[in-house]
């Protein structure tokens, strides 16, 4: 009897020790919080790069030394994903569902926590154009569709926030045909893409084009006249972008989630964290292993 209780609390002293060493450093998840941070960023002339930079209070800084660069939305959700070490940021309306986005100062990334601004990492979703391209008849209906009802449903369905309350009913106009170039922020283009979607069948015989390549092309396509309209996922700045010819008007706002790994324990971060994550001249305040965040 004495060898059968000396057995049975061998094995549990053998399983406790197992429980207590996965969840050493790790917050109990079997993540390893002594590894490194990856930092992934996106590629200069992103709208996103630019308004989460400026946010955190980076604008126009150098990149960490080996940060990993991403070009577009899919790529930054399929590194996230793919590695349980990395941390990025990245639109709201069109963050993976299998990607964890943090809490920021312990609020979460909700279109309720954008309107009320308790959520601080968000940016306004534009188009700049020429004043003179809305003479064009078929692009002043675009521009006029939306500031439309129809739009707004459209907007809050994709996720991003709308900002007009009240908002009309779109008038169709069937004499108008022709096209219209769009080309920009890959932030708004999903969202650009089901507005005009909804666009040209109500208008059948206007073709809509769209394209990206990021804030940067929106702002020198709508300024060389290669595209009647600009996508930018950031604050309008026609000084900066060199740009002096356009205006901007506000789609929608978005928020910029903070995102990582799901099996990362890691709930909340706050914006000092982040800058201390993402500034190349940090120093001693540093933050480059996990373990710095999760206790």
């Amino acid at each position: 009897m004495n060898m059968k209780k000396l057995f049975a609390f061998s094995i549990a002293l053998v399983m406790l020790t197992l429980v207590l060493t996965a969840c050493s450093g790790s917050g109990g998840s079997g993540f390893d919080a002594s590894r490194n941070i990856t930092v992934i960023t996106r590629e200069d002339g992103s709208g996103t790069k630019g308004a989460f930079m400026d946010i955190i209070g980076l604008g126009g800084q150098a990149d960490p030394a080996n940060v990993i660069i991403q070009e577009s939305t899919a790529a930054v959700n399929a590194e996230v994903k793919s590695n349980p070490g990395a941390i990025a940021y990245e639109s709201l309306a069109f963050v993976d569902d299998d990607t964890k986005k943090l809490m920021v100062d312990g609020v979460e990334p909700t279109v309720a926590n954008i309107l009320n601004g308790t959520y601080k990492i968000a940016r306004p979703l534009q188009v700049v154009y020429k004043e003179s391209s809305l003479d064009d008849p078929v692009n002043k209906a675009f521009f006029d569709f939306l500031q439309s009802a129809a739009a707004q449903d459209i907007i809050a369905e994709g996720g991003a926030v709308p900002i007009i309350s009240g908002a009309a009913e779109y008038t169709i106009d069937g004499s108008l045909s022709g096209s219209i170039d769009i080309s920009g922020s890959t932030s708004l283009q999903p969202l650009m893409i089901e507005l005009a979607d909804v666009f040209m069948s109500l208008q059948p015989n206007v073709t809509v084009n769209i394209s990206g390549g990021g804030s940067g092309t929106g702002y020198n396509n709508a300024e060389s006249d290669v595209s009647a309209f600009g996508m930018i996922s950031e604050v309008f700045d026609p000084v900066k972008r060199e740009t002096p010819s356009l205006t901007a008007h506000e789609v929608a706002k978005d928020g910029i989630a903070v995102v990582v790994h799901p099996d990362n324990p890691l709930d909340n971060i706050t914006m000092d964290q982040l800058k201390n994550i993402y500034d190349e001249e940090a120093g001693a305040n540093a933050v480059t292993v996990w373990n710095q965040l999760i206790s």
